[in-house]
């Protein structure tokens, strides 16, 4: 039986995976008509990523969505929304702060402002850039949390804050610096990482279920919104005090 399961996860990581292999087979065939560079190592390296990805999800399934439902129900019961809302900021920091993709990003854009003469290009310079980059990112992330929980608790409709998060990020899109922009919607994407994602939809889902009279459908989702939004804002307002 646990053979079974093991393959049936298997393949199902192979399914999701196989549309990104028949686009590299396709043009690398078809278009470049070039055979893969070192394929013992590729074909090994695919199937590690199938076995790591299969991995992955169950512990998902198995751990983070469990834990964040169990501790949204465990606040919910508590009746205390000043450590909900806590909770849910100290999560959506925690989760983005370390983020390797945020990381990346904060040091390629540290990097290519250095050379551009738009910072000091001495290495304490770059790095203090950076690191201001991913805390801006991880407050907002962090606030951003904590302004959708306080939707779901207050029943707030969803649109009205999207349509007004987007509103600022286009008038911040004309009033900020042209180096930046760029970075702060870049920053808007990575934010939503393999962590932060499951952990703050099962705070969602889990807040919505234990609230009376609120939808875990209709208001337990909406959280990776907001996410996705302000980071924009704050970076952009980072470029601001930085390049302004």
């Amino acid at each position: 039986m646990i053979t079974s399961v093991i393959l049936k996860k298997l393949k199902t990581a192979f399914t999701d995976l196989l549309p990104i292999i028949l686009v590299i087979a396709f043009f690398q065939i078809v278009v470049l008509r070039q055979p893969l560079p070192q394929m013992g190592e590729v074909l090994f390296g695919a199937l590690l990523v199938v076995a790591g990805l299969s991995l992955f999800v169950q512990g998902l399934e198995m751990g983070l969505f469990p834990i964040g439902e169990a501790m949204a129900h465990a606040l919910a019961r508590k009746g205390s929304i000043f450590w909900i809302l806590c909770f849910a900021f100290a999560l959506g920091f925690s989760t983005t702060v370390a983020e390797p993709a945020l990381i990346a990003v904060a040091a390629e854009a540290a990097e290519i402002a250095g050379q551009g003469g738009l910072i000091d290009p001495s290495q304490d310079s770059l790095n203090q850039y950076a690191f201001g980059l991913r805390m801006s990112v991880a407050f907002s992330v962090g606030l951003a949390i904590l302004i959708g929980v306080m939707r779901i608790i207050r029943g707030w409709p969803i649109h009205y804050l999207i349509i007004g998060g987007y509103a600022l990020v286009m008038l911040m899109t004309v009033i900020a610096p042209q180096e930046i922009i760029g970075i702060a919607y870049d920053a808007g994407g990575v934010t939503t990482s393999t962590i932060t994602v499951p952990l703050v939809a099962a705070l969602g889902v889990g807040l919505a279920s234990s609230i009376r009279g609120r939808s875990p459908l209709v208001d337990g989702f909406g959280l990776i919104a907001f996410a996705s939004l302000l980071p924009m804002i704050f970076v952009m307002g980072y470029g601001l005090i930085i390049f302004g």
